[in-house]
């Protein structure tokens, strides 16, 4: 007969396992001898082997009861239902650890991977982190609300590898939130911005008022690019000065600045 320290050095497991099996009726606690001690049998000591095992191999606990009782049949047919949870469990987990090591990357927490890609293109460039972080959290607005993010990505990407304006707007951006709101480069930003503004209305990339002007989500991100820097506020002032209104969702365009060849 064995102690319990006996029992649970024989079996692998710690005291405090024992008394937990005890505890949840996996293994039947003995009465105590005459000396107050509980004596383990050799029943127990197969019992609590054939628990430590089923548990090694990843037996839910709630099941382990029912396979020390089943017959050939029965235990065969369990351990392939838990085999199979156990194959569904190691795929989600492997679905997270790739998700997790998306995640180290940084940028990619609820952000489509074209849209991690371009804002890797963009410090390619020498783009400063202060705006690709602002560039990212518009993004993350705008990715859920954009049904084809690709192509506009890919839009994206066209302007950048075709259009100089474009570079020169991210260069200048870069360093925007180093500038007071008199910075004489705050003058060139909204030129740059006015003739990119007027080729994508010209060439029909861009209408004016086609969005709902009660949409919320517009609204709102034209009320966080206001507030993004000081800056912010005088460049649409600048701009709403020659006419143009509105930043996500162009609400009014100087008609007479705009030649159209649709």
């Amino acid at each position: 007969m064995l102690t319990i320290s006996q029992l649970a050095s024989y079996a692998g497991v710690t005291v405090r396992t024992v008394r937990h099996y005890h505890q949840i009726g996996l293994l039947d606690e003995p009465g105590r001898d005459h000396s107050g001690y509980r004596r383990y049998d050799a029943a127990a000591v197969v019992r609590l082997i054939r628990i430590r095992v089923l548990a090694d191999a990843g037996v839910p606990r709630a099941r382990v009861q029912e396979l020390l009782v089943a017959g050939p049949e029965e235990f065969a047919h369990a351990v392939r239902e838990i085999d199979t949870a156990l194959r569904a469990d190691i795929r989600r987990l492997q679905r997270n650890r790739e998700r997790i090591a998306e995640l180290a990357a940084g940028d990619d927490l609820a952000l489509p991977r074209v849209v991690v890609d371009y804002l890797d293109r963009l410090r390619g460039l020498g783009v400063g982190e202060a705006y690709i972080e602002l560039e990212r959290d518009a993004w993350i607005m705008l990715a859920a609300q954009i049904p084809d993010i690709d192509a506009v990505i890919a839009e994206k990407h066209r302007q950048l590898d075709e259009d100089p304006d474009t570079i020169r707007l991210y260069r200048l951006l870069s360093s925007v939130s180093e500038w007071s709101p008199d910075d004489p480069r705050v003058v060139e930003l909204a030129d740059i911005i006015e003739q990119l503004r007027i080729r994508s209305v010209e060439s029909g990339e861009v209408e004016v008022g086609d969005a709902d002007p009660s949409d919320p989500f517009a609204a709102l991100l034209d009320a966080t690019m206001a507030e993004s820097t000081p800056v912010a506020r005088r460049l649409l002032a600048i701009l709403e000065q020659r006419g143009w209104r509105g930043w996500a969702r162009l609400e009014r365009i100087p008609e007479e600045r705009i030649t159209r060849h649709r």
